[in-house]
């Protein structure tokens, strides 16, 4: 869970819950590619289980009871960022599912919901997947076999070949360099639970300011 999704356990009081009978909708998004996921409804038990665990909880109107997406089906939402809108009655939640979101098995429960376009995205959650299936002969696998020291040391080789490419390399050695920096910087990331959407906040963050 990210310092944004802990930082939302104090505001609780601010957010519109009277408008709805104590419910907020809750609108969901793949933090890698942006697609929407799907739509559930929150109240302040399910917003608070959702923070505390790192799993997108609802609660369901039909079962009068919280339930946590992915509890039977093991296909969980990871949290990565819950923000409310400008009116404070509606909630935008952040996550990386753990499988098919829809009870189809689909990806999202909008078929044609558009998602960003971005090869790094596929690759991020092609690596989130390497980590949770761990695949005999991939090369992803070994990395995450071999602990954090050892992708730590890839990353760091994988920097000085990028930088001495950088001043004595040809572009095309350069580009390769570079693309093998990103790829093991994502494994160390993935390795810490982390990925590129929250890099992207902070530059986002950090732009702003």
């Amino acid at each position: 869970m990210t310092a944004e999704a802990a930082s939302l356990q104090s505001p609780f009081d601010e957010l519109a819950w009277e408008k709805q009978g104590g419910l907020l909708p809750a609108v969901v998004q793949d933090a890698d590619t942006l697609a929407v996921l799907m739509l559930g409804y929150m109240d302040r038990d399910a917003l608070q289980a959702t923070i505390s665990s790192g799993h997108v909880t609802f609660f369901s109107r039909s079962r009068q009871r919280l339930w946590t997406k992915g509890e039977s089906s093991g296909h969980f939402l990871e949290l990565v960022s819950v923000e409310p809108d400008c009116d404070a009655d509606t909630l935008l939640v952040l996550a990386r599912p753990q499988g098919p979101t829809c009870h189809l098995g689909r990806a999202s429960c909008f078929p044609q919901a558009p998602a960003r376009s971005s090869f790094l995205g596929e690759l991020d959650a092609l690596i989130v997947a390497r980590d949770r299936e761990r695949p005999a002969g991939s090369y992803t696998t070994s990395l995450f076999e071999g602990g954090m020291r050892r992708i730590a040391q890839k990353v760091g080789e994988e920097g000085v070949e990028t930088a001495l490419a950088a001043v004595a390399q040809p572009d095309e050695e350069l580009l390769g360099e570079a693309a093998d920096l990103i790829f093991h910087l994502m494994v160390l990331l993935r390795a810490r639970g982390l990925g590129l959407a929250e890099v992207e906040a902070l530059l986002r963050q950090r732009h702003r300011g």
